[in-house]
């Protein structure tokens, strides 16, 4: 039969190994709570990293994408501001000729269609006619008597003109007027023909 001191000595033993058993599982379970919190730090950890990336690489795209749209609009910028250079210069030049035009021939025809479209447009019964002094020579009494009668008002000539080739119309006491110097002319075409005149300057077919 055991003595008191085996007995004693048994359950030292039996509950040293239930505490060594015990110690085992509360570790076992705080690694395994440790692993878990690991994963989950991981896990979060390259979340974050995948979110940063994809918003980096988005305002990446971005900056690309406006540089990429800055440099086109530059670009086009440039090219528009080369083109009026080169319409100011083409309609430059031409304007310094238009005077060639009163060495035609037929220029006192010419000065008569003017002055047709102007009456017509100011619709006056009386209109007082102002031109350039080359201009003046052709409106001679006869060709201003002959087109007052084709138009049914009364013309009269003006003073000179200081600027421009061509004539300029006025009615009712110079309250209404009509420019229809070359000049003029050619500015209120200017818009419909800058597109026929770039595309001659850049040597392109206008079909």
């Amino acid at each position: 039969m055991p003595t008191v001191d085996e007995n004693i000595e048994g359950l030292s033993r039996a509950i040293l190994s239930e505490a060594r058993g015990e110690t085992e599982h509360v570790k076992a379970d705080a690694e395994a709570k440790a692993e878990e919190i690991r994963k989950r730090a991981q896990e979060q950890a390259d979340a974050e990293r995948k979110a940063i990336l994809d918003q980096a690489s988005q305002e990446a795209d971005r900056l690309r994408s406006q540089a990429i749209a800055t440099a086109q609009l530059k670009a086009r910028s440039s090219e528009l501001a080369h083109r009026e250079k080169l319409l100011e210069r083409a309609f430059k030049q031409v304007r310094q000729k238009l005077p060639e035009v009163q060495k035609r021939s037929d220029y006192d025809q010419i000065v008569a269609g003017l002055i047709r479209e102007g009456l017509e447009q100011l619709n006056a019964p009386k209109v007082q006619i102002r031109a350039d002094k080359a201009t003046q020579k052709v409106l001679t009494p006869q060709l201003l008597d002959q087109l007052s009668k084709e138009c049914h008002a009364q013309l009269t000539l003006g003073q000179p003109l200081e600027q421009g080739t061509g004539v300029i119309l006025d009615a009712e006491g110079g309250h209404l007027t009509f420019d229809n110097t070359f000049e003029t002319r050619l500015s209120r075409l200017q818009t419909r023909l800058r597109p026929a005149t770039f595309q001659i300057l850049m040597g392109e077919s206008s079909s």
